[in-house]
């Protein structure tokens, strides 16, 4: 299964992560701050869905999950 959001096609991201230490911030570039590649991974969840009267397991990312039970819990008044 693919690492993947089924809804939005939200994904992991490669990315930088930087570590400050003595001398980044205080005008002093004495020992200049390591650049570390990391990947960025979503949020992601199995869970059921009903499609075309079926139900079909998919993985979602939690944002999306919270959609879809806001709008199942949505009343109309």
């Amino acid at each position: 299964m693919a690492r993947e959001c089924y809804l939005c096609e939200k994904r992991s991201v490669l990315g930088r992560s930087q570590k400050h230490r003595r001398g980044v911030a205080g005008k002093r570039w004495l020992y200049r701050a390591a650049v570390t590649h990391r990947v960025f991974k979503a949020n992601l969840h199995p869970y059921s869905i009903e499609e075309n009267g079926r139900n079909k397991k998919v993985t979602l990312c939690a944002k999306c999950i919270k959609r879809i039970n806001f709008d199942a819990n949505r009343s109309f008044a």
